[in-house]
């Protein structure tokens, strides 16, 4: 079993800045791919960004348009995302997920965190 709880979320200003974070403890998150998904109230859950079990690959879904990097520290057992330029459209609670291919489907991550909220507003 792999836990993830997901830290960092907050209130930021239009045009700030914010790092999310999500810690994974079980001896096999290393070697998962893992994701950031994010949720408005009455919207479906839509992909944000993926990285894969080595680091080297990632994935963003277009809306991100290079404002938002992932990250991965598999030493301290991390992933992060760090989000520029943010809007009120990026208000949502985000997600961490951990599964075995890099992947944009919310079906193709068996396990999930519970979410950090982050409010874009003036």
């Amino acid at each position: 079993q792999v836990q993830l709880t997901e830290s960092g979320g907050g209130l930021v200003q239009p045009g700030g800045s914010l790092r999310v974070s999500c810690g994974a403890s079980g001896s096999t998150s290393g070697s998962l791919a893992m994701a950031w998904f994010r949720q408005a109230p009455g919207k479906e859950r839509e992909f944000v960004a993926a990285i894969s079990a080595s680091g080297l690959s990632t994935s963003y879904a277009s809306f991100v348009k290079a404002r938002f990097t992932i990250s991965r520290a598999d030493t301290e057992n991390m992933m992060y995302m760090h989000m520029r330029d943010l809007t009120p459209e990026d208000s949502a609670v985000y997600l961490c997920a951990a599964g075995g291919i890099l992947g944009i489907d919310v079906d193709e991550y068996d396990y999930w965190g519970q979410g950090t909220q982050v409010i874009v507003s003036a």
